[in-house]
């Protein structure tokens, strides 16, 4: 989904349309193809976020990345106490448009809570 034709195919075909990032991608170009992708259809946005805290899903990145070597505004990131992650949901959903937000399962117990208090936003 990185080419501009790839983009158009999914603002065309597709309900939802799934960010699959890198974990060095910088907030600003994740957030411009965000954008270049809702200006292309009516279509929502799904964001993978392979790192909670300093917790690497293992099948979401590599298993050698190191979120301490991340840019620090990297969306592949989201931080491990439920409050800050809550607010950081919230700002990500208001500035790019993502509203959906793909763990991995060894962040479930953890993000419960997180998820019951977005739960209908």
């Amino acid at each position: 989904m990185r080419g501009p034709k790839a983009r158009a195919m999914a603002a065309e075909l597709a309900d939802t349309v799934n960010f699959a990032l890198r974990p060095h991608e910088a907030r600003a170009d994740v957030s411009r193809l965000a954008h270049e992708v809702r200006a292309l259809g009516d279509v929502e946005l799904a964001l993978h976020v392979p790192i909670i805290g300093d917790m690497v899903a293992p099948f979401m990145a590599s298993p050698d990345t190191k979120p301490a070597d991340l840019p620090p505004d990297t969306p592949a990131i989201l931080p491990a106490d439920p409050a800050a992650a809550i607010e950081e949901i919230q700002r990500r959903r208001e500035e790019t448009g993502f509203s959906y937000f793909v763990f991995g399962a060894d962040f479930a117990e953890t993000f419960a809570p997180v998820v019951a208090e977005l739960a209908g936003h």
